[in-house]
Parts: structure tokens; sequence; C-alpha cells
């Protein structure tokens, strides 16, 4: 860990770096300015050029800054700042001027696209540390490989992001076709369920998972008393929880996000179930807990990120993330870390390779796609061929009245 004379330093520039920079006021999916001081424009405080000998190096963050996915989407641009803002000085001895440049996607693919657009414009961002919907990530990739711009995703799930071939494409977390069944082995075997009812929002995450959790269960002879889809955003789920009532499962199984699992099992409660409600990494927030009130506790999520609070290690690693950052610990908030350290351990070997110069967006591709063995704060980082990271696990966590408990790794 750093001496604590450095981390009061740090805490300054990243308190200034934050206010700056922070979180864009609620807008609709459909338009509204960016966290990065509007459309297409750098962050007030890291826009200009490089003031050092080797030239500029930005690397953006693509993730909802504002909207209904906004904790987890800051917590991921929280994380990867923190970790850039801690190698700014190593990078300046190189003679380079390191700077985040976050930008807000709103979980809304088509300003995910045109925030790409704008990304592969400038010769100078290096990377990419996002998105959180999969939904976005995968539009988006394909203005990635156009400009040759690596992305590593710390959170994107879906099978399809790697499954298209391009080499841009890079994510540390696991994918749904190993969340969804270890969801659904926890579910028959730990908590022994028989029959399910599964309901998704219609994303290529939420569907996708489901997917998965209802082909596990088959095959394990689980019955599936429904499977049906709702809509993101709408507040009353009284047409698909009145058919849940009548058929009474031992399990809901929510494929979606936070904002509409929350009301949906607070709904579900007062209808009087009594069973399980289980989610995947989509209910990993701790706004959850704000949305449904009381009726959180027992819910049960598989997260394709883990607990960095498990080791002496990690817990110190957090207390000082907390302290510097002033925003709480989510549990994206580490692999937003580890995500930027994947790209700027890429920069450094390209420019090594490139003889110490500037290297190319291409050079440092080529060096995140041979990422091998990379010790992260939380995972250690091996790419395949896809971009997936051959080392990623899922786990289990269970809410209590006020907070997220992780009950370990998924078997």
């Amino acid at each position: 860990m750093k001496k604590r004379s450095y981390v009061g330093v740090l805490s300054a520039v990243l308190a200034a770096s934050m206010a700056l920079t922070g979180c864009a006021g609620n807008s609709n999916s459909s338009g509204g300015s960016n966290a990065s001081g509007g459309q297409g424009q750098p962050a007030p405080g890291n826009s200009g050029g490089g003031t050092t000998e080797g030239g500029l190096i930005k690397i953006a963050t693509q993730s909802p800054l504002s909207g209904s996915n906004s904790a987890v989407g800051d917590a991921i641009k929280t994380g990867a700042g923190y970790a850039l803002e801690k190698r700014k000085e190593e990078f300046k001895a190189l003679g380079f001027d390191l700077q985040l440049f976050p930008q807000d996607d709103q979980g809304d693919p088509k300003i995910g696209v045109s925030n790409a657009e704008m990304l592969i414009s400038d010769p100078d961002v290096y990377g990419v540390v996002g998105h959180y919907n999969t939904g976005v990530a995968i539009p988006s990739s394909v203005k990635y490989e156009e400009g040759k711009l690596v992305m590593v995703s710390p959170a994107n799930t879906g099978v399809k992001l790697t499954e298209e071939g391009k080499k841009t494409v890079h994510r540390i977390c696991a994918r749904d076709d190993a969340q969804g069944p270890k969801a659904a082995l926890y579910a028959k075997n730990t908590l022994g369920v028989k029959t399910a009812y599964i309901i998704h929002d219609k994303t290529a995450y939420g569907q996708g998972l489901s997917d998965q959790v209802k082909m596990q269960f088959e095959k394990d002879g689980v019955q599936i008393l429904g499977f049906e889809g709702i809509t993101q955003g709408e507040k009353d789920y009284s047409a698909v929880l009145n058919q849940v009532t009548v058929k009474n499962p031992d399990i809901i199984f929510f494929g979606g996000l936070y904002p509409e699992g929350g009301i949906m099992i607070k709904q579900a409660r007062e209808k009087g179930f009594k069973g399980y409600f289980m989610g995947g990494d989509g209910l990993d927030s701790s706004d959850m807990i704000k949305i449904a009130g009381a009726a959180v506790e027992g819910v049960v999520f598989t997260s394709v990120a883990g607990d960095v609070t498990q080791t002496e290690e990690g817990k110190k690693w957090a207390e000082e993330y907390k302290k510097v950052t002033s925003k709480p610990l989510e549990t994206y908030s580490v692999y937003g870390f580890d995500s930027m350290n994947v790209i700027l351990n890429g920069v450094l070997e390209a420019t090594k390779a490139n003889g110490g110069k500037k290297p190319t967006r291409e050079q440092v591709l080529d060096a995140v796609h041979k990422t091998k063995d990379f010790q992260g704060q939380f995972t250690k980082v091996t790419f395949d061929e896809k971009g997936d990271n051959t080392n990623a696990d899922v786990f289990i966590y269970k809410f209590d009245k006020d907070k997220s408990i992780f009950v370990g790794k998924a078997e």
C-alpha cells in the first residue's frame, strides 16, 4: 500500500477530479448531456493537449452516470479513475500525460454508439473501460473494432459480446453461460427448489441470463411454471405477479437489473409470495436495498464479481478506496479498477515494444489481447482468443436488511 502522505495528496487530486467529472443529473435515456461536459467533449479538467514530452494518453470509461443504473455505472468509473490516478506518476516518468476520459452512456445503445464514434475519432484515446449494460456494449463494440480501440469490460456477461469475433472486445468477468447454470444449480441443490417462475426484462443481458437458467433448470428437472418478459422502467408488475401468486412457485428468478428487481420483490411480498427471489449480478447494487426496503431481506443473487474484502489485503484496499474517493464501495468498483490496470499494463507493454515512444492503438490492442496471468487487485486475468478471461468465476450473495452478504464461490 502507499504511504499516508501519498494517500493525502491523492485524496486531494481525486477530490478535485471527481467534483469536476462526477455524475450528471438524471435525464431520460433518449438524450441529454453526458458526464464529460457535453456530448463529444472532454471532461472539464481533462481537456487540452499533453504537457509532457511523450504526449497525451486518455483512457475512457463508458457506463451509465445518469439514470436508474447510475449507482453501478459511477462505481465502475470511480474504480477505473482510482486506478488511473495511482499510476499517473509512473506514466509521467515515461513522458506521458495520463488522463481519465469518462463518458455517460446512460444505459442507452444509441448514446453508447455515439460516444464510441467520438472516442475512436480522438487519436489520444487508447482504451475503454466499459460497459455495464451488454445491450450497450454490443453495438458500441462495432465502433471500437473500426477504430482498433481496445475495450476491457468489468461487467458485461452477455455471451454474444465475445462470440462475434471482434479482436478489440475483452472482459474480466464471467459470461452468462457460466453464471446462469451456476445460479440454477445453487437454487436446486442448496435452496432445494422444485418449481420456478422466470421473469426477464427483455434485454440482451436479462433474457440471455434467463435463457441459461431455464435450460439448466429443465436439465435438472426443476419445473418451469412460467417464462415472462417485462418492460424496463415500469412501476407496476401486478399483471405478471398475479400469475406468480396463483402458481405459487418455490422461486422467482429475475433476469434484469436492480431498479426493476427491487420494485418486483417488494410487490411480490405485498401480494403474499413466500418463496425465494433470486437474480443475477444485475441485482448487485446497494440501491437495491433502497428500492425494495424490508422486502430485500433474503434475496439471493449470483455475481460475476467477487468480494474484495474477503482478504486482509483487500480490506486495506477497500478502506483506502473509500477514503480517497469519498464514494461507497460497490462490488464493481474493484472490477473497474482491475479493468483499467489491464489496459494500462497493455499501454506500458506496447510502449516498451515501441522503444519507449508513444505506441499506436493497434500496438496497445495487441498487448492487451496477449494479457496472461496479470494479477489485478481482485482477479487474475488471462484472455483467450475471444477476449474472455479464463480465470473468471461466479459468486453467491444474499441480502440482509441493510447490506449484501458474500456467501461464497458458486460451484
